[in-house]
């Protein structure tokens, strides 16, 4: 398997897979599979890279 998480730098826009509604998230840090997102409708969220697969977001 692929782990996309890992190519996610700061500055980077993500949707969460299973959270649509949260809209398209910053990246803010990326450390050892820890992935902080600022989320816009949700705020800023650690996502455990490990478990959660984020899709990059390419045309805010």
């Amino acid at each position: 398997m692929t782990d996309l998480n890992a190519i996610l730098s700061p500055g980077m826009f993500v949707q969460h897979p299973d959270h649509p509604e949260w809209g398209v998230g910053q990246v803010q840090s990326n450390i050892g599979g820890k992935i902080s997102v600022n989320f816009r409708d949700q705020g800023k969220l650690v996502i455990d890279g490990s478990r959660i697969a984020l899709t990059p977001v390419f045309d805010p």
